[in-house]
């Protein structure tokens, strides 16, 4: 009987554990939540420029975006699920904003206002990876994972300017 009774205290206190491992990791990991809604913008955004662009080189750029943005967003997907974070899928109320402006606009209006976002978008981006890529407070492969973005991002972001000023800001 005492047996069966620290047995279930153990099962209880696992099963309690489990729960609370999952909600704490979801809080304790804001950047992970935040790179992934990015991750889903950055694509969503990405598809709508490569319907309503005028621009070759932004078609481009976009193309850039669903592509590098789909893979990162992928080995997001499988670090969030070995650390049991439990990851959005929607791109966020921030980037639903800039979707519904951009949607409204085509042609070179489309263009600049999308370039404009992207060099923005992808100055923070750059900033917040880095500053995460050196958190001890963060795991290990979190901080990983962040490293191993940030030559992209910056690409991204170089790409960007370079196409903002050929369009004439």
């Amino acid at each position: 009987m005492k047996v069966r009774m620290i047995l279930a205290s153990a099962a209880v206190c696992v099963i309690a554990w489990a729960g609370v491992a999952g909600a704490a990791d979801e809080r304790e990991h804001p950047f992970v939540m935040a790179a992934a809604q990015g991750g889903i913008a950055e694509v969503k955004l990405g598809q709508l420029a490569l319907q309503k662009a005028s621009n070759a080189d932004v078609k481009q750029f976009a193309q850039h975006m669903v592509d590098d943005h789909s893979k990162a967003n992928e080995s997001l997907i499988a670090l969030a699920q070995r650390k049991n974070i439990k990851l959005s899928s929607d791109m966020g109320e921030e980037h639903q904003k800039t979707y519904k402006r951009l949607e409204k606009l085509s042609g070179a209006k489309f263009d600049k206002a999308y370039m404009k976002d992207m060099v923005q978008d992808h100055e923070k981006d750059v900033k917040e990876f880095e500053e995460a890529s050196n958190d001890k407070s963060k795991a290990d492969d979190i901080r990983a994972w962040a490293r191993e973005q940030l030559p992209v991002l910056r690409n991204h972001l170089q790409m960007a300017k370079d196409i903002e000023k050929r369009l004439g800001k």
